[in-house]
C-alpha cells in the first residue's frame, strides 16, 4: 500500500490509538490501549515519506527549526477526506542521522472530571481561587487529558480570565463562561518563563503551565499562587512526596528554605496518576489510576520542616480529606474487579504495600453503572 499520511492519522483516530510513529527502515507504528502495533500493509517507511509528511504538515519556519535544531514540537489540527476530525501533538526528530516523527492524538472533545471517573477532590481544587495544583506522572499517562478536564470544569462554572502556556497548544477550550487565551511556546510567546511572566500583566484569574520544566518557571508559579492566583502544572514525577523534592531541589541549597516556606503556603495538591489496562471482562481500554495529596495543615507542615518521607504516611491516613495513595486506588480497582491483582503489582509505587491491602478484607464497592465493556482513557 502506497504511503498516505491521511490515511495513516484517519486510521489513527478509527482504532483509538495514542500515537502514531514514522521511523526509516520500519513500518508505521501505532500504540493501542498501552502497547504498539505495527501496520505491515503499508510497508517500511522511508526517508522521502517522512519528508513529504513533514512538509505536508510544518510551516516553512517550524522546517528550518528542525533541521537546525533536530528537535522540534508541533500541533495541528486533522480533517479527514470523510470529514474525521481532531488535533495531532507531534515531535520531529532525528534517529542515527534519518528523520522520525511521532504523533500524540488529542481528541476534539474535552472529556469531564465526571466522564473520567477522577476523584471528586478534583472538582473541589476547581473552586479555588488561589494556589499550585500539580498534575504529575511519566509521559503518556494522561496528565494533559487531566488537566484539560480540570480547565474544562473551571470554563463552566466559574466567570473568569484564564492564560494557558502550552508547548504546543493540544486540548482547545473555547470561551465558555470564562474567558480563555492559549499561547503556544515558540508562536505566541519564546519560553514557558517569558510567557508567565508576561501572563501575570494580563489579569489572568487562572494560569495553566504546560511543563514546569526549569527553575525560573518553578519560582514564577509559585508566586503567581502567592499573588492570588489559581495556577496548574505538569510536571514527570512519579509520587506526591517525590513531586514536591523535585521542586525544592530545583533550587540551590541556600534557597530552599525559603521555597518550603513559599511552597507550604501555596501547594494546594498534587494528582500523581498512571493509566492501567482494564480487566479482559471490561474490554480493551485504560483508566487513571490516582494518588491524590491535599495539602492541609500536617502536609504543609511537613513541606515547611523538609519531612517529605513522613508524606506518604499522611496520604495514607487522609481519606477524609480526599486523599488517597496509588496502592490504595489500585487495591480498590482489583476488589473491584476493574484491574487484574497481577497488571496492579505491576504499578504499585509500594509493591509490598500493596499485597497488604489486597490481603485486607474489606468489602468492595459497587462498580459503577455503565462502566462495564468501556474504555475510561
Amino acid at each position: 500500500m502506497p504511503f498516505d499520511m491521511s490515511v495513516l492519522l484517519e486510521d489513527v483516530i478509527k482504532k483509538d490509538a495514542s500515537d502514531l510513529h514514522l521511523n526509516v527502515g520500519d513500518p508505521p507504528v501505532m500504540r493501542i490501549n498501552g502497547k504498539l502495533h505495527y501496520i505491515e500493509e503499508m510497508g517500511l517507511v522511508t526517508k522521502a515519506d517522512i519528508e513529504q509528511c513533514l512538509k505536508s504538515v510544518l510551516t516553512y519556519d517550524q522546517m528550518e527549526k528542525y533541521i537546525k535544531a533536530h528537535d522540534l514540537d508541533f500541533s495541528i489540527p486533522f480533517k479527514s477526506r470523510g470529514n474525521i476530525e481532531a488535533r495531532f501533538r507531534g515531535n520531529a526528530f532525528f534517529v542515527t542521522r534519518e528523520m522520525a516523527v511521532a504523533f500524540r492524538l488529542i481528541p476534539l472533545k474535552v472529556r469531564s472530571l465526571d466522564e473520567l471517573e477522577l476523584p471528586f477532590a478534583l472538582k473541589e481544587v476547581c473552586q479555588k481561587r488561589r494556589g499550585l495544583f500539580l498534575c504529575t506522572g511519566a509521559t503518556g499517562h494522561g496528565k494533559s487529558t487531566t488537566v484539560a478536564a480540570v480547565l474544562n470544569e473551571i470554563n463552566n462554572t466559574r466567570f473568569d480570565h484564564i492564560i494557558t502556556i502550552e508547548d504546543p497548544v493540544e486540548f482547545i477550550h473555547p470561551s465558555r463562561k470564562c474567558l480563555v487565551q492559549q499561547r503556544e511556546i515558540g508562536v505566541d510567546t519564546p519560553s514557558f518563563a517569558e510567557g508567565l511572566r508576561y501572563a501575570l500583566r494580563q489579569d489572568p484569574d487562572v494560569i495553566l503551565i504546560g511543563e514546569m520544566r526549569d527553575l525560573e518557571t518553578i519560582g514564577t508559579a509559585i508566586s503567581a499562587a502567592e499573588t492570588g492566583h489559581l495556577v496548574l502544572g505538569t510536571l514527570h514525577t512519579q509520587d506526591a512526596a517525590q513531586s514536591i523534592d523535585r521542586l525544592i531541589d530545583a533550587y540551590p541549597p541556600h534557597h530552599q528554605q525559603q521555597i518550603r516556606v513559599q511552597l507550604s503556603n501555596t501547594l494546594l495538591g498534587i494528582c500523581s496518576q498512571q493509566l492501567i489496562p482494564l480487566g479482559e471482562h471490561l474490554g480493551a481500554g485504560r483508566i487513571c489510576a490516582t494518588e491524590i495529596l491535599i495539602a492541609n495543615s500536617a502536609i504543609r507542615n511537613c513541606i515547611r520542616e523538609g519531612k517529605t518521607s513522613q508524606i506518604k504516611t499522611l496520604i495514607q491516613t487522609g481519606a477524609i480529606d480526599g486523599m488517597q495513595t496509588m496502592e490504595q486506588c489500585l487495591s480498590t480497582m482489583v476488589k473491584n474487579r476493574i484491574i487484574s491483582q497481577d497488571i496492579a503489582l505491576t504499578y504499585a509505587y509500594d509493591y509490598k504495600e500493596l499485597q497488604r491491602l489486597l490481603s485486607t478484607k474489606d468489602t468492595p464497592a459497587t462498580l459503577k453503572p455503565g462502566h462495564k465493556n468501556r474504555s475510561i482513557f
